[in-house]
């Protein structure tokens, strides 16, 4: 066989099935739109669901993609075999209601043995033991022996998922590898566990639906899933033992072998780090691609676990200091022609990755000493078993990752309390669990709007037009579809067409009115729904509105406006964080409204007051400058030319919209915005904060908001210079250093006249003291004293006796302030501070405690202070004797 590299064998296989009248579809990101069931993309259908369920119509009935996927169901195993890795592509082509067994399975035997050339005398078939069908389209139309065709149960050869849905048989090609890859027994076959005869293309005939009694109902229009694993095929025509040692992971692989000095196959264990870095650092690359972020959560904690997993082994092989970095540059180079959003966000891959890498390091150090500690005091008492607390101590107060912990552990012997760790995190587990919604069998959650015919769908015509002539296609509330509504009753009305903004892109929905010839109806807000629909929210304002009327939709031209304005303001601030901070700014999440805007971004600490200047004075420059806003559809090939900025996780066709700001600011954006930058008027941040790890937040507001924000600042500044008696505005600075320094002067004062009268207070209390076993005693109630007057007092006291014990109270503001104290000599004595001040402070209600020498504490119920000063004589007393 000819050795097809990855790349060959991924453009070969697309392009042959665009040639079938396949639209060629890139590979959707890695998380999931709509389908709440997973945490990551994996499998290549996983992101077409929608289509196969009809729930949305397909950009094309034929489709065919390259889809990147993870898997961490084994990512224990990772690197300990050859076989298991996390980050895989699976080559597919799918057919959803147009051809069926017959096509898919001569177009899968084309492109097997006339393009990619394998000898058909290598190939073998499975079939599903019930699908005679199938096991009859290979025997008679593409000619495969009998003795080539194997049946297999209901476990290998037949897809569903869950209990209900469309599933249905499937049939698989099988690859013999030769004897060197086989067990050597006289019986293997296909089907064998070993590795000879090697399963590399998988075709599903969706033709079922299943029903709650497990029964299956014929489905009117089956469908084609296929998936073929690109580097399984890879490694099956490159002739090589595994994934690892394909072209564009064998690259990865020999870089870590440089940058560690280390040979591959010369050491089993050192060959299992190899393979871990070689697969954790390719499937961190691709998830910070699509804008996730390292966390303690979802899919963000998978991430920092592959990280995590990928520098400890770094370290196991004798790696020094950060490391990643030129690997990441290795995965990006093998694989940027196809995954172009590599290089698009490079410089923010590096930046978020090394950052996790560094904190990593800083937290791994620590908790390896940790670990260490633990294991030598479970070795000292015989041990084979870490307790719940130190492991849970070591995942929440240090971030070091239970699984690492577990790993190092199993290396060495020992293992964990699993059940009661989990115990300890059964609350995060809840919350998360409760955060999880409640899905379908596809993933996604079930509305009225999936009760709609999916072939009616909602136009925007609204960039142009502020009023609509349409039709109402469909009235409903949140549950269920209706034919009218009357005077005050809050609905959705969906229109052919509308020219309302529907909520999308952090934008909000537009505001206005609908009119028909029975009614009046205000829309509150706008948004998308199932099926490509535009719905409109709102109240019935005057009459009664019907299902079918001719209607007008008239937008709130003002709200838009503000809105628009808001909207471009977010991408020249996104620029000038650019400009200011650095290239690894990436857009995190937006909230764009009439009132104000709020824009997420990717950063790893706090701006400075001169950052947020800078980055405040460049949109306003801009906006200044009066820049034209151009937009144009065009070819997403033509829109990367332009430099024109993608948002992660962003579905995207062959055409897209561009907006330009005289190319200082080029994105990918379906919203509305101003005509000229000078429309958006002045730009005020008012705050930047952090919301998540690696994310921050900056809210501003512009035009008319900014201006009224101008004056509330000026308000407030006019009424402290009237409060501090400024004579003018200009002057309240110079008047308020000078009441701070007038203040802190009192504050002097007042201390100095606090000693004075310490002193005072001192001298006649030390009247009241007395001896008990030789040793000098003074309990003492103080008059209108808070606790570091009592305190201050007490060292004055106690400098004065030279040796003895002190017990002060004083009641102010309704509460008992409580202070013993005792030279060492009264320690020595047998006094114990804190066991006094414990047990007297009882009686006025109260709590606190200390050391032998000092306590204090506070109580409620100043009627029994003398009562709780002469338990303390008693105290002292019991504890002198």
């Amino acid at each position: 066989m000819k050795k097809y590299g990855v790349n060959e064998i991924r453009e070969m296989y697309l392009s042959f099935f665009q040639s079938k009248e396949h639209l060629r579809a890139k590979s959707f990101s890695l998380v999931p739109q709509g389908d709440k069931s997973l945490l990551l993309i994996n499998a290549g259908m996983a992101p077409l669901k929608a289509y196969f369920t009809g729930q949305e119509i397909p950009p094309s009935k034929r489709m065919t993609t390259c889809q990147k996927c993870i898997r961490t169901g084994d990512i224990e195993n990772v690197g300990k075999t050859a076989r298991h890795g996390t980050f895989f592509e699976m080559l597919g082509n799918f057919s959803f209601g147009d051809y069926f067994k017959e096509e898919a399975i001569e177009w899968a035997w084309e492109f097997v043995t006339k393009v990619l050339e394998i000898p058909s005398e290598k190939l073998y078939i499975s079939v599903y033991e019930e699908d005679e069908e199938t096991a009859q389209i290979w025997q008679n139309k593409m000619g495969i022996p009998k003795d080539k065709i194997v049946y297999m149960g209901k476990e290998d050869n037949f897809w569903e998922v869950g209990t209900v849905g469309p599933c249905g048989p499937c049939t698989e090609i099988y690859y013999d590898r030769g004897e060197k890859y086989g067990c050597g027994s006289s019986d293997c076959k296909v089907g064998c566990d070993c590795d000879r005869y090697l399963e590399f293309w998988n075709l599903v005939f969706t033709q079922f639906d299943k029903n709650e009694d497990g029964s299956y109902t014929p489905l009117p229009n089956p469908n084609i899933d296929t998936g073929m694993g690109l580097e399984r095929i890879a490694a099956m025509m490159q002739d090589v033992n595994s994934i690892f040692d394909v072209d564009t992971i064998k690259a990865i692989r020999d870089h870590v072998c440089e940058i560690s000095g280390v040979e591959y196959g010369k050491d089993p264990k050192k060959d299992i780090s190899i393979r871990v870095i070689t697969d954790h650092i390719r499937s961190v690359t691709f998830m910070a691609a699509d804008g996730i972020r390292a966390s303690n959560e979802g899919r963000g904690y998978v991430m920092r676990r592959l990280l995590r997993r990928a520098v400890r082994h770094g370290k196991l092989l004798g790696i020094e200091g950060l490391f990643l970095e030129p690997l990441i540059n290795t995965v990006v180079q093998n694989s940027k022609h196809e995954y172009t959003e590599l290089e698009e966000k490079y410089d923010y891959i590096i930046k978020s990755l090394t950052v996790e890498e560094q904190n990593f390091n800083q937290t791994i150090e620590q908790g390896l000493t940790i670990l260490e500690n633990y294991i030598s005091e479970m070795e000292s008492n015989n041990q084979k078993v870490l307790n719940k607390e130190a492991c849970f101590k070591l995942y929440d107060t240090y971030g070091f990752p239970i699984d690492l912990t577990i790993e190092i552990l199993e290396e060495k012997g020992f293992g964990i309390d699993e059940e009661g760790f989990k115990e300890e995190l059964e609350a995060q587990r809840v919350r998360a669990r409760n955060a999880q919604a409640e899905t379908n069998y596809m993933g996604s959650e079930k509305t009225v709007f999936h009760d709609l015919d999916v072939d009616t769908n909602s136009t925007f015509k609204g960039y142009d037009s502020e009023i609509v002539e349409s039709k109402i296609l469909y009235l409903t509330t949140h549950d269920e579809i209706i034919d009218s509504a009357i005077v005050g009753e809050h609905i959705f009305v969906i229109t052919e067409e509308t020219s309302l903004y529907a909520e999308g892109g952090g934008q909000a929905g537009d505001k206005g009115f609908i009119y028909t010839p029975t009614g009046v109806f205000e829309v509150l807000n706008t948004t998308k729904v199932a099926g490509n629909k535009i719905a409109h929210y709102g109240e019935v304002l005057k009459g009664e509105i019907s299902v079918n009327q001719e209607a007008r939709t008239s937008l709130d031209v003002n709200n838009r406006q503000n809105t628009s304005a808001n909207h471009s303001a977010t991408h020249l601030l996104q620029s000038a964080l650019r400009t200011v901070v650095g290239n690894h700014i990436e857009q995190a999440g937006s909230n764009v409204s009439a009132e104000r805007l709020r824009f997420d971004y990717t950063h790893f600490e706090a701006l400075t007051k001169e950052q947020l200047r800078a980055v405040e004075r460049e949109v306003n420059e801009l906006i200044i400058f009066g820049y034209d806003v151009t937009i144009a559809d065009m070819t997403i090939d033509e829109a990367r030319k332009l430099g024109a900025m993608a948002l992660f996780g962003e579905k995207y066709g062959d055409t897209v919209r561009v907006v330009n700001m005289s190319n200082k600011s080029i994105e990918l954006c379906g919203g509305t915005h101003v005509i000229n930058t000078s429309q958006i008027g002045p730009f005020k941040i008012i705050s930047e904060t952090g919301v998540a790890s690696g994310v921050r937040r900056i809210e501003a507001v512009t035009g008319f908001k900014a201006l009224e924000y101008y004056q509330q600042v000026e308000d407030t500044l006019e009424n402290v210079a009237s409060v501090i008696k400024a004579k003018r505005v200009d002057d309240v600075l110079k008047r308020a250093s000078q009441i701070v320094q007038e203040n802190r002067q009192l504050q002097k004062d007042k201390e100095s006249l606090n000693a004075k009268f310490a002193k005072l207070e001192a001298e006649q209390v030390l009247s009241n003291v007395q001896e008990i076993q030789g040793v000098k005693v003074l309990v003492s109630e103080l008059s209108n004293m808070d606790m570091n007057m009592i305190k201050n007092l007490g060292d004055t006291l106690k400098d004065k006796l030279e040796e003895g014990v002190i017990v002060l109270a004083s009641n102010v503001d309704k509460k008992v302030n409580l202070v013993c104290m005792a030279t060492k000599e009264a320690v020595d004595r047998g006094i114990n501070c804190g066991q006094v001040i414990s047990k007297a402070v009882k009686i006025v209600d109260g709590g606190g405690g200390g050391r032998p020498n000092m306590a204090q504490a506070v109580g409620k119920d100043a009627s029994k202070l003398q009562e709780a000063l002469k338990m303390s004589i008693e105290i002292i007393t019991e504890q002198l004797n």
